[in-house]
């Protein structure tokens, strides 16, 4: 299990709107490591991955393959 109580989080740049959809990303963790959590909820969930995941989320999501 990875220790996040030094990891230092990263609000989205597109998590500024008012519509509550706010996500933080930690990448210093271990190499190939990172963390997603809900801003609104820090002691909450934190969803673990590797970086290469996250890549592959994040090019996804900029490409609109979740937009509903």
């Amino acid at each position: 299990m990875i220790d996040l109580s030094q990891a230092i989080w990263r609000k989205a740049s597109a998590s500024t709107g008012s519509n509550g959809a706010c996500v933080e990303v930690a990448t210093n963790l271990p190499p190939g490591s990172a963390a997603m959590r809900d801003s609104t909820r820090p002691s909450g969930a934190t969803h673990m991955a590797t970086s290469a995941a996250l890549r592959v989320l994040l090019d996804d999501v900029r490409a609109g393959a979740y937009d509903v």
